[in-house]
């Protein structure tokens, strides 16, 4: 489990040795000095030491949603906790789902800088291959999104071993070099740090901004939470990951202080001329499983919000028959790769590509914080002084790297902003135009327990089989049934009224996955429990009935669906702009039947126009 932690979990913080360093030196113009260097490395040490080591190895990862990490996780437990608070919980919820949008413009500039930073090794063994890095850059991209449908079970059982050899490499390169200068051991003490904060206090702020670049991967530990367990993660840190990191960085550092000029780029130069073509070859191999582990993460994360209610139904595809989690989302993944292919041809270079990377990465950092402080104050109930001090402390530093990134902004930090931004847009008008569609729903349906009173007072024709009515609201009558009765004028022998409900919880056992309750004449009204993680399975899931009055048998049972279509009217609702795109959203969902497994054959839409 720690070495499949080691492959999946620190890909993308066990490249920053890349270009990290040599961004603060580049972006920050930090004058390059003996002091300046040791400066550096200690806030490189403290920094990863502060937000990885103690808040999300130690503190964080204590947060489990059930076992399960990540901020949709986390926006469960805290919007959980305050309950009882129904304003902070509606603040909370569009703060969490603010964080998980961003996350996706976080997720097209992690590839793109490892890929293109991985490349730049070319220019090191032959300085006039420059114009091959992007192409090359785009050709792996390209053939990393295409394989994502077939899955990656098979490749990524050599992520771990691979991953493992990568972080031998870093600390083989960075002991030669500490050896011939362990001087540079002295930046384990903090007070460099603070020495060069005090001394050279706007640069430092601004090297913030690329310091940061050394724990963009912290946000991972806690989203794959869930695949490993928390003590493979911490293992794996412990005792490979920061040692290896620490090692490579200082060894850097030690360079740096015999030949300021390697600041072109430290990590390359560290290794023999003999190494070079092997080590890129090692790092483009790195960088390639940091990005699948980004890639892996944005498809269980739609997943995730679309059974929360935040996206539309999405085509699903399970590349894996043993392994639940192993999912190929084809929007999503071709989404990612239009951005991130954009992303690349936009900003070339790596050097530019970091002032991209770090605003999405800092206010998901924030984000977590802050969510928190509300799960152990709420949630475990603990005093409120000991709550802020064991937030506050990083909630003032991921607000400080937060605003050190922000002065990056116009150099390319806006481009994962707008994408946050455009998918925040989307997941609000989905989320609040459900809300509008469901009310208007309700104020027209009828209570199904009067309905089906009153239909038996005159019953219309029985016929064999099960009809199953998927409800989206339970105790009110569907549009189906009535569509049915209107149209065929017949009833089943035997009905069952599912609403199919997903909880702010990751896993529901077969224990809870069925409430039942009868409404007489072979009538009854189901309720089927769904965590976020758990795939719908209505069939599957009606199975339990068995033996519990109901007789299903899969040829007799036919499936109805409500395929409503939504028409945006002026007055009251969202405005014009956001009913027109929630209507597309709407259309354009994929079919009901397929997001619950519902066989092909079985299954009957009946549609209706619903004005919002």
């Amino acid at each position: 489990m720690t070495l499949g932690a080691l492959g999946v979990v620190y890909g993308d913080i066990g490249t920053s040795p890349l270009y990290a360093l040599k961004e603060v030196f580049h972006s920050a113009h930090v004058p390059m000095t003996p002091g300046n260097v040791l400066g550096v490395l200690s806030l490189i040490f403290w920094t990863i030491t502060i937000i990885v080591s103690l808040k999300y190895v130690l503190l964080i990862l204590r947060a489990d949603n059930n076992g399960e990490g990540g901020l949709i996780a986390m926006l469960a437990l805290a919007t959980t906790a305050v309950n009882e608070k129904p304003q902070l919980r509606r603040v909370l919820m569009t703060v969490g789902m603010f964080g998980t949008a961003i996350f996706y413009g976080d997720g097209v500039i992690t590839p793109a800088v490892t890929v293109v930073s991985a490349i730049e090794g070319l220019q090191v063994i032959a300085p006039a291959s420059q114009r091959f890095v992007v192409p090359l850059a785009l050709i792996i991209i390209t053939a990393l999104f295409a394989v994502q449908r077939f899955g990656t079970a098979g490749i990524g059982k050599a992520f771990g071993p691979i991953t493992l050899v990568w972080f031998a490499v870093l600390v083989l390169l960075g002991l030669p070099h500490i050896a011939e200068n362990p001087s540079v051991l002295r930046a384990l003490d903090p007070m460099y740090a603070i020495d060069f904060v005090m001394h050279h206090r706007g640069v430092a702020f601004i090297a913030l901004g690329a310091v940061v670049l050394v724990v963009t991967g912290g946000e991972a530990l806690y989203a794959d939470l869930g695949h490993f367990g928390k003590l493979p993660i911490r293992i794996a840190w412990y005792s490979i990951v920061m040692p290896a990191l620490v090692i490579n960085y200082f060894g850097q550092g030690a360079m740096l202080l015999a030949d300021p000029k390697a600041v072109e780029n430290p990590f390359y130069l560290m290794a023999p001329d003999w190494a070079q073509l092997p080590l890129l070859f090692l790092a483009t191999a790195a960088a390639v499983i940091a990005s699948q582990a980004l890639i892996t993460a944005a498809f269980s994360v739609t997943k995730q919000a679309i059974q929360l209610g935040l996206l539309p139904r999405m085509h699903i595809k399970h590349t894996s028959v043993r392994d639940t989690g192993q999912i190929y989302v084809p929007f999503v993944n071709w989404g990612l790769y239009v951005f991130i292919v954009l992303a690349v041809v936009l900003f070339e270079s790596s050097s530019k590509l970091t002032n991209a990377y770090g605003i999405a990465v800092t206010l998901d950092m924030t984000i977590t914080t802050v969510m928190t402080f509300f799960v152990i104050r709420y949630g475990w109930r603990l005093p409120l002084l000991l709550c802020i001090a064991a937030t506050g402390f990083f909630f003032v530093i991921d607000v400080l790297f937060f605003a050190s990134n922000t002065l990056k902004f116009l150099n390319g930090g806006w481009f994962p902003v707008v994408i946050g931004i455009g998918m925040f847009t989307l997941m609000m008008t989905w989320k609040q135009g459900r809300t509008i569609l469901s009310n208007r729903l309700r104020d027209e349906a009828i209570d199904l327990k009067s309905f089906l009173d009153a239909v038996f007072i005159s019953p219309p024709l029985r016929v064999p089989g099960t009809a199953v009515f998927l409800v989206g609201e339970p105790g009110l009558t569907p549009n189906a049934m009535m569509h049915n009765l209107k149209h065929n004028k017949v009833l089943h022998e035997q009905n069952l009224f599912v609403h199919v409900k997903h909880h702010e919880v990751p896993w529901i056992g077969f224990n809870r996955r069925v409430e039942i309750e009868p409404l007489g004449r072979a009538c009854w009204a189901v309720t089927l429990n769904f965590g976020f993680k758990n795939d719908p399975d209505v069939p599957e899931a009606l199975k339990l009935l068995q033996g519990r009055g109901v007789v299903l048998d899969d040829m007799e049972t036919s499936y109805f669906l409500s395929r409503d279509t939504v028409i945006p009217t002026f007055g009251e609702g969202m405005a014009m702009w956001r009913e027109k795109l929630f209507a597309s959203m709407h259309r354009n969902a994929a079919a009901a039947a397929d997001f619950l497994n519902l066989p092909s054959n079985r299954v009957v839409e009946l549609g209706a126009k619903v004005e919002i």
